[in-house]
Formats: structure tokens, sequence, C-alpha cells
């Protein structure tokens, strides 16, 4: 179908949270607050995995990847839903919204494969810890995280293509805080149970292939700590997975509400607020996270800003 005695929309209003102007401000003040946190968090771990010594490892170059996601990920909606929430006029150009709907689906299938990484990088260290530093070698690390980063291209070229050729002829208004595939696909005037069903296989595959790897990792990790004789050597196995565990949780609970939920338990406002929580919020807990249940990394923090108040004494 073509657009026919229509024109075809050049650029999509974003219809965000509220049109109530003190809300409005509220809330630009909320995810300003909690944005800067998560670009602070975000680097500090970046920064202290990379000059800490001790934290020279797989375990923390993975860690250091998922920051960078995470600064990627939310430097994709946060700026512009920030303009939004200050402006009178919420428009995204149709180029701009498909540039945003293509960084948002790379980087979020980028993360979903990360995590698997890492997810990997614990099993071999506790199931095989002899073998660990032979296996996890610089050279396989490395690649595990390209492949982890470019696993994203695939899905985010084919599904920002297809739905951007779409006919957008009618209403131009998006019921979302960002361009997000479900609410745009819903302006598109022509039958789309096609491209809903590759969608759902997308999602399937760069969603529940890499959760099904990271479900059989903690599978064989469980056993194994369960066979371990020592109590202490259970409990210190374990805290090394657990914050893992909980950002896991935190990624794939919210996006598996948000994409493997059937359309009719969805609500606009109920899907904001689910993307919400995993395009600000997971963002901004990830380094948190990490940083209050490893103490390795709370040690290395406080070196790292005690190293730098030392040498901004010796300055002045």
């Amino acid at each position: 179908m073509t657009c026919e005695n229509h024109t075809r929309v050049t650029e999509f209003t974003l219809l965000g949270f509220t049109n109530n102007p003190d809300m409005q401000v509220s809330l630009f003040v909320l995810f300003l607050a909690i944005y800067s946190v998560t670009l602070l968090g975000n680097f500090l771990i970046v920064i202290v995995t990379s000059v800490e010594p001790t934290l020279q490892t797989p375990m923390y170059f993975f860690l250091r990847n998922l920051s960078l996601l995470e600064v990627c990920f939310t430097l994709v909606m946060v700026p512009k839903m920030l303009v939004d929430l200050v402006s009178t006029r919420k428009v995204i150009s149709f180029v701009g919204c498909g540039t945003q709907m293509y960084f948002f689906f790379f980087f979020g299938s980028s993360e979903c494969f990360l995590l698997s990484m890492m997810a990997y990088d614990r099993f071999v260290a506790i199931c095989n810890p002899l073998r660990y530093p032979v296996i996890m070698n610089r050279s396989l690390c490395l690649w595990m995280a390209i492949g982890s980063w470019m696993s994203g291209v695939p899905v985010s070229m084919l599904q920002t293509a297809w739905m951007m050729a779409l006919p957008f002829c009618g209403p131009s208004a998006v019921d979302h805080f960002f361009c997000d595939g479900p609410p745009v696909l819903k302006l598109v005037t022509e039958d789309t149970t096609t491209y809903e069903m590759q969608a759902l296989a997308s999602t399937l595959i760069f969603i529940m292939f890499p959760f099904s790897l990271i479900l059989v990792s903690y599978t064989h990790i469980i056993g194994t700590i369960l066979r371990m004789p020592s109590a202490t050597g259970r409990r210190k196995a374990f805290s090394t997975c657990s914050s893992h565990i909980i950002v896991v949780s935190l990624f794939y609970g919210t996006a598996s509400l948000t994409y493997l939920r059937p359309k009719s338990n969805q609500s606009p406002e109920s899907k904001k607020l689910v993307s919400l929580s995993y395009t600000v919020i997971t963002p901004m807990l990830n380094p948190i996270i990490y940083s209050l249940r490893n103490k390795e990394v709370k040690g290395a923090v406080k070196r790292t800003i005690t190293r730098k108040a030392l040498r901004k004494l010796d300055v002045l």
C-alpha cells in the first residue's frame, strides 16, 4: 500500500508521560538526577576497572563493557526525553525516529548477549577454576566482547529497515517517550501481521536464546556450588554471581513484560512505566549493585577516589 491521497509522515510527535507543565518540570528534575547518577556510576566503573591492577580480570573486563553499553543505551533515549519534558513541541523527524529505533534495538540486543557472556565467565570460574586462566584468556574475552556488541547489528538493521519502509500515512502521534517498535507500529496504515510475526521471532531469538545460555550456565553453577563441602566456599562462590543474577533478573524481567506479554494485557501507561524501568532505572542500578555487593569494586572505588583527591591536594 502507498500513501495515495495522503502525505507520508515526515515527523512524529512523542506524547511522553503527561501534558501537565508542573508535572513535566518535576519529572525533568527527577530524570535528570537519575541520568546524572547513571553516567557517574557507569563511568566510575569504567575508570576503576581500567586503572585498578587488581581488577584486570575477565569478570571486570565484561563489567566494563556492560557499563559502556549502559551509557550508550541511555544516551539513545534519555537526552531526547529530557528535552521533550521542557519543550512545547515534542517532535522527532522520521529519520531521527528510525535512528533512535535502530540504536535501541542494537544496544538492547548487544546487552542480552553480553549478559550471557558474563554468565559463561562465571560458569568457567566456578565449574573449572583450575583451567579458568587458560580458557578465559585475553583473546577469547576480546572476541566474546566484540561478538556481543556486533550481535545487535542483524536484528537492529532488519527490524528498523522493515519498520520504516512500511507506509505511515495517517496519525503521527507516538504514545510513548521514545520511538519503540510497538507504539510506532500502531501508526502503520496497512496490515502488519507479517512484520509482527518476524518481530516476535527476532525477539525470541535475541532475548530468549541468550537467556537460555544464562540458565544453562547457572544450572551448572548451582550444581557445582551445592556439591562444595565447605559452607564458606559455597557462600564465596555464590557471592561472585549474585550481582550478575540481580542485573539479569532486572533486565530480562522488565524486557519480557514489554515484548513477550499479550497485546490485550498492555496499556500505553503500563508499557511506559515498564520501559522506563529498563531504559532509565536499571542502567542506574547496575553500577550500584556491583559496587555495593562486591568488596573488590568498593575497595577499588575508594582507592581511586582517594588517589584523585590526593593529587588535587598536591596540586594545590
